[in-house]
């Protein structure tokens, strides 16, 4: 397949991609075409000059997918301005830590989270009282290596840092998804991840620059993604290994047979639950993906392999190059475990206001990811976890997923984590904290255990929990759970 346009432009020229007369965005209730929305883009950028910003300020939104959260990536972009979300499901700590780390000048929510916060030092504004303005910008000439956005990682390693991103970032970025997902002007593309996530900002931005529909939604139970995807005739459908889950136990019917191309990221989608989505939606590509919002996107699966690899990740994706690296920088052979290393047009411009963080992640236009992975002789990369989260057991390394994977195999648990903690004997011991899938699951699972895994594999303790937490991002929270059980 032949690389998409390298070719950069200010980020709100993506809506100039689109069919004028074609639909761009379905949110509150309303539908525009790429038209109506340009209109709208431009009004929202001459309203937040008109509020006395200038070219660099931060612009925070704290708000569900409304309409104006899915417009002001670009309006921000338009008017020389910042764009700094917060995931709604944030509390007062968390917002007001961003807030005051970005320097926002501006923070657009809907009352109640207003007045849940303390001094922030931002000028606030009522989503209730947003008025859009007659006055339009016409698309800009920003430099595309102007900063576009901070997006906050979710915190799982201290508090939450803010990535830079450029024009240039957000728009090679949704022109890479969108060539390697094949999407089209028919698509529609459920919005269902938070818009303050990269991949769930790309949701969007990918839609829009193959000129398809990006249709905004929340939801609090899964079954109302299953019957919005039947309402609004979805093809394309984004999650994170939680959230397909909780999908994969639905009764769908023939709700998804409009589906087209699924994706996941966010973490490693574990076969057993690989085998039910291709069994659910035998109609659908699947791309098994890999990310990290220092570089937005590295990997992707092609769908056809899917099947045969279901434990692989793929290659790198168009604008992204990666390499697995020893510890001593020197290139790895194939199939050799190192450390993943991306460079190239995606790697994002560092934390905002942390060079030292910088300093240690972003190395001569390259991004160190921290995470452990190889590339197998058949040119597949496939991720063995981070280095900080590998598990040693008796001078053995364990990867958490290689644990995590048996237990969801044995067919007892419906979702788990493992997680080393300290141990004299051991120098670690595996905890597995999991989530029972009928009656006698210790039991069942104990003895799975015995049978298939060697004794450093096997876990010494098994917690079991009604579910799992989830970080803002709908991950894992990760860190909770260590938290918990190194208090």
């Amino acid at each position: 397949m032949a690389l998409p346009d390298a070719t950069v432009r200010p980020l709100d020229h993506l809506l100039l991609c689109g069919d004028p007369a074609s639909p761009a965005l379905v949110a509150d209730g309303r539908s525009l075409s790429f038209s109506e929305l340009e209109v709208m883009v431009a009004r929202t950028a001459a309203r937040l000059q008109a509020l006395g910003l200038q070219a660099g300020d931060r612009v925070a939104s704290w708000m569900g997918k409304t309409m104006l959260a899915c417009v002001l990536p670009l309006a921000t972009a338009r008017a020389g301005l910042v764009h700094v979300p917060i995931n709604p499901v944030l509390r007062r700590a968390q917002a007001e830590h961003i807030l005051a780390d970005s320097g926002a000048a501006l923070l657009i929510a809907n009352r109640p989270r207003l007045e849940s916060l303390g001094p922030t030092g931002a000028r606030t504004l009522a989503l209730e009282d947003w008025e859009e303005g007659s006055d339009a910008l016409p698309p800009s000439s920003r430099d595309p290596n102007e900063l576009a956005a901070l997006l906050y990682t979710s915190g799982s390693t201290g508090r939450p840092k803010g990535v830079m991103l450029s024009h240039a970032n957000l728009w090679l970025g949704a022109v890479s998804v969108a060539h390697y997902l094949g999407l089209q002007a028919d698509n529609r593309t459920l919005c269902v991840l938070p818009l303050a996530f990269d991949y769930g900002q790309n949701q969007l931005l990918s839609t829009w620059v193959a000129g398809g529909c990006a249709v905004a939604f929340d939801y609090l139970l899964p079954r109302e993604v299953v019957k919005a995807v039947a309402r609004e005739g979805i093809t394309t459908l984004a999650g994170v290994p939680p959230l397909w889950l909780q999908l994969a136990e639905q009764k769908w019917g023939e709700a998804g047979v409009t589906l087209r191309t699924l994706t996941n990221s966010g973490g490693h989608l574990p076969e057993p639950l690989v085998r039910r989505l291709r069994e659910l939606f035998p109609q659908a590509r699947l791309h098994l993906m890999y990310g990290l919002t220092e570089a937005f996107r590295s990997a992707s699966l092609d769908p056809a392999q899917v099947d045969t690899h279901p434990d692989a990740v793929g290659t790198a994706i168009p604008f992204a190059e990666l390499r697995i690296v020893r510890p001593d920088g020197s290139p790895a052979d194939a199939d050799e475990e190192g450390e993943l290393v991306h460079s190239g047009p995606l790697v994002a411009q560092g934390y905002w206001k942390d060079p030292q963080r910088t300093a240690q992640r972003f190395r001569a236009g390259e991004v160190w990811s921290g995470d452990r992975a190889v590339i197998g002789a058949d040119g597949l990369l496939r991720i063995r976890g981070r280095d900080d989260a590998m598990i040693k057991v008796s001078g053995n390394r364990v990867s958490p997923t290689e644990v995590e994977e048996a237990a969801l195999a044995s067919g007892v648990v419906a979702d788990c984590a493992a997680f080393g903690v300290p141990d004299e004997r051991l120098g670690q011991a595996i905890v597995l904290v999991a989530v029972a899938k009928g009656e006698s699951a210790d039991e069942r699972l104990r003895a799975w255990f015995s049978a298939e895994l060697p004794p450093y594999l096997r876990p010494s303790r098994i917690l079991w929990r009604d579910a799992l937490p989830l970080s803002p991002n709908g991950k894992t929270d990760r860190a909770v759970l260590k938290a918990e059980l190194t208090a």
